[in-house]
């Protein structure tokens, strides 16, 4: 196996390891973390969001449209998680659901949609003579 496919599963393994540890155990994970000052939550949340536009425009340059589909498909988690936080913590669902589950939606329609445009060609028989 080439090192760049071992060392990419495990960007895979760790981005689900950190991310399912915060979700599990937040306030401990968060003091590994090492950010003190709760404000540092919009640093952290800054730089995924820049993290994911960088992967999106990465693709959209260099015209992987289906793998840009797929990769918007996976990240509209991002918005899902987003309006369940605030359900869950202190806000309200009609502000969940008006900013985060109306970004949820349009991040679904556009994967759908880019998926669509991508689709393989179905080849068609070959007329018969």
């Amino acid at each position: 196996m080439r090192l760049s496919t071992i060392m990419g599963w495990l960007v895979v393994v760790a981005g689900f390891y950190f991310g399912l540890s915060y979700l599990i155990n937040g306030s401990g994970v968060a003091a590994g973390f090492g950010i003190v000052d709760p404000d540092g939550y919009y640093v952290v949340k800054g730089v995924r969001d820049l993290a994911y536009a960088l992967t999106a425009l990465i693709l959209l340059l260099m015209n992987q449209r289906r793998a840009l589909g797929w990769v918007v498909l996976a990240d509209a988690i991002i918005p899902i998680g987003d309006c369940l936080a605030v359900i869950t913590h202190g806000g309200t669902v009609a502000h969940a659901l008006a900013v985060h589950g109306s970004a949820a939606v349009l991040v679904l329609i556009t994967a759908g949609l880019l998926l669509r445009d991508t689709a393989p060609a179905r080849s068609e028989p070959a007329p018969s003579r």
